[in-house]
């Protein structure tokens, strides 16, 4: 059986309301309906009493790709309740379609808890921004560190253009050519494993407002975020305006390292072998000395992870684990030079 709204409504004292307009919500987060949530299931599926022509009609037109009006939809936190069209999203959700367009009313929880209270910030957030996006943070006064970003960015906006700039429209400049770009850099890097329980807008929130507002850039990163990010907020812009965004910096930096192998007696070739067939083994060889085999290796790592760990884990995992290996020691470069192949 689907959620009851009034129900959710009274045990979150939500009563007020925020129109969101239209937007795309997904199927899976429509958890109720405002008044027939006796006549679906909890996976909105019509029950056998209901008749299902109306249903049967709204699947044609459906596949027939007819433009069927928004659903309307009572919001509370991140689930939604049917106010009208509970047909059409039984009909979506059959289709096996991931969203639907549905105007939006949002009830605020007002229930003194913490992650009520969270929700009353996020929710101020939406009314200053009007962004049709969400931004999940987990930390009190985060948001407003994004509205005075969104501020300073206003600021340029205008002394850039002759007319006014409203924040909505900074909000929507910033969403586009500032937040987007670099999430899609901290996803390249993976930065949010390191981090469980926050969400990629935290680091977002984490690294612009130390690079950008608090010019600390001495930050330990791994190998510093101040290499990939410019030191403001719109030089980072300008750097990714003219940028597709499989163009974007690369958050991984490669590492080279040599593992000196000691190995059991007649056992140099075999391991030669395999140890070639590793992809981070560039090089190896079999030499005459204290030690037998020489491997140079080339790995990635991210912003958080050391060069010691990420050497650490291959060396122990691939290396150590391959029969005749008796012992091995690793050396990282300190200062390098390489000759280009027309120097030599």
């Amino acid at each position: 059986m689907l959620k009851s709204f009034k129900e959710i409504q009274k045990n979150e004292a939500a009563y007020e309301i925020r129109d969101r307009g239209i937007r795309s919500v997904p199927l899976s987060q429509i958890v109720g309906s405002v008044g027939r949530y006796l006549d679906f299931d909890e996976r909105f599926r019509i029950r056998s009493h209901v008749p299902v022509e109306r249903l049967d009609t709204i699947k044609r037109r459906m596949r027939e790709g007819k433009v069927l009006p928004p659903v309307k939809l009572y919001q509370i936190k991140n689930e939604y309740y049917a106010l009208d069209g509970n047909h059409r999203i039984a009909a979506a959700n059959a289709l096996g379609h991931d969203e639907i367009r549905a105007k939006v009313t949002e009830f605020i929880p007002s229930k003194g808890s913490l992650e009520n209270l969270l929700y009353r910030e996020k929710a101020h957030f939406d009314d200053q921004t009007q962004l049709p996006h969400t931004i999940e943070l987990t930390d009190f006064g985060q948001y407003e560190q994004l509205i005075e970003q969104i501020s300073r960015h206003r600021k340029y906006l205008a002394g850039q253009s002759d007319g006014p700039v409203t924040l909505p429209d900074a909000a929507r400049d910033w969403y586009k050519s500032i937040y987007r770009p670099l999430i899609a850099i901290i996803k390249k890097g993976n930065l949010v494993d390191h981090f469980p329980g926050r969400t990629l807008a935290d680091l977002y929130t984490f690294i612009s407002v130390h690079q950008w507002e608090r010019n600390d850039h001495g930050l330990r990163y791994g190998i510093g975020i101040s290499q990939l990010v410019p030191k403001t907020m719109e030089a980072f812009r300008n750097k990714m305006a003219n940028l597709k965004e499989t163009q974007y910096p690369e958050m991984l930096r490669e590492i080279t390292a040599f593992v000196l192998i000691n190995v059991s007696a007649k056992k140099e070739m075999r391991l030669v072998d395999k140890l070639y067939k590793l992809d981070e083994v560039k090089e190896v060889h079999s030499v005459h000395g204290n030690v037998d085999v020489i491997a140079k290796i080339v790995l990635k790592r991210d912003l958080v992870s050391s060069d010691a760990e990420t050497i650490g884990d291959f060396v122990h995992n691939k290396v150590r684990q391959l029969a005749g290996v008796v012992s091995s020691q690793t050396l990282i470069p300190g200062y390098s030079r390489q000759k280009e192949k027309d120097e030599i």
